[in-house]
């Protein structure tokens, strides 16, 4: 058991490490290269900052819990369980509103300016965010279990998993992975349809500009398809776990194998790395931001110790 848990917060402390660095690059990028600053992206920097927090603070919350620490201070542990969820919910509501984002941008283009500025981003980011601390933070209110006599801090002991099923996954998580799927659909039909009909007219009409409406409908069935994708890595990274969590709840007594928990829990922390690596692997802009950003780094650790080395003695 000891071998399986410290392997476990190896693969924690790597996940947490690429967590943290790659979605602070993806906040720096967008940060730094003003063709980044679009509303989408403004979403994807929610979910970024909720993915480097979930490496910054989740994880290291995690690895302590797992040790079944703190011990005796029930409320200091439901704020450190708490913690993951808060992080999820928000990084479901920034998938959620990207979503409806995309929708607002293919279905209803021309209300798109006057709906989607940068300020009324900000404001749904904001409205996100305290709606999850509110979900994490149900436990710390009340909705939990009686602390167990031993004190161990252990997320299955202390966490109610009545709480976990029915409250956090069937209506917190479950219902908008749902709704994005079928906003998806409707993304996908709609852009599909729109290139059926460029390609009927063929070449009666404006040449130019039908090529520039196919350009443009390809280019949104790329960034759909792209967020999509995160989405459905979301999705499968997380439900094995709540799975779990529904099987510990209609069969209480049953044993889960540690192999199993643990791998599910590396998992669902693993989704939070994977990101950063999508944007660069399919995002011209993105990937040119952060070799940009990477060859600065490196030219400055260059020039410092180039610096260091011939500085006289």
């Amino acid at each position: 058991v000891l071998l399986k848990l410290q392997m476990y917060m190896g693969a924690e402390i790597v996940i947490a490490t690429l967590s943290t660095l790659g979605n602070l690059l993806v906040c720096a990028a967008v940060g730094l290269n003003k063709k980044l600053c679009t509303v989408t992206n403004y979403f994807l920097v929610s979910l970024a900052v909720a993915d480097m927090c979930v490496g910054a603070l989740a994880i290291p919350c995690a690895i302590l819990t797992a040790k079944g620490v703190p011990r005796h201070d029930l409320y200091l542990c439901l704020l450190m369980l708490s913690v993951l969820i808060t992080l999820t919910q928000s990084s479901i509501f920034s998938l959620l509103a990207i979503a409806v984002e995309r929708y607002i941008a293919i279905l209803l283009p021309l209300r798109y300016c006057m709906l989607m500025t940068p300020r009324s981003a900000i404001l749904v980011i904001l409205v996100t965010w305290v709606l999850a601390f509110l979900i994490g933070l149900v436990p710390l209110m009340g909705w939990h279990k009686k602390p167990p006599d031993s004190g161990y801090c252990l997320f299955v002991l202390v966490v109610d998993m009545n709480y976990m099923v029915y409250f956090n996954f069937f209506a917190c998580m479950l219902a908008p992975l749902v709704v994005m799927f079928i906003i998806y659909t409707q993304i996908f039909a709609t852009v599909k349809r729109q290139l059926r009909r460029i390609a009927a007219e063929g070449g009666a009409g404006d040449a130019k500009g039908q090529a520039a409406q196919a350009a443009g409908a390809n280019r949104e069935l790329k960034t759909a398809t792209l967020l999509f994708l995160i989405q459905f890595l979301f999705a499968a990274c997380w439900i094995p776990l709540h799975a779990i969590n529904c099987f510990l709840l209609l069969c209480p007594g049953c044993p889960v194998p540690l192999e199993l928990l643990l791998a599910a829990i590396i998992l669902s922390h693993a989704n939070s790395a994977i990101n950063p690596f999508l944007y660069a692997y399919k995002m011209r802009t993105f990937r040119n931001t952060f070799k940009a950003i990477l060859l600065c780094f490196r030219a400055q650790g260059g020039e410092k110790e180039g610096g260091s080395t011939n500085h006289p003695s």
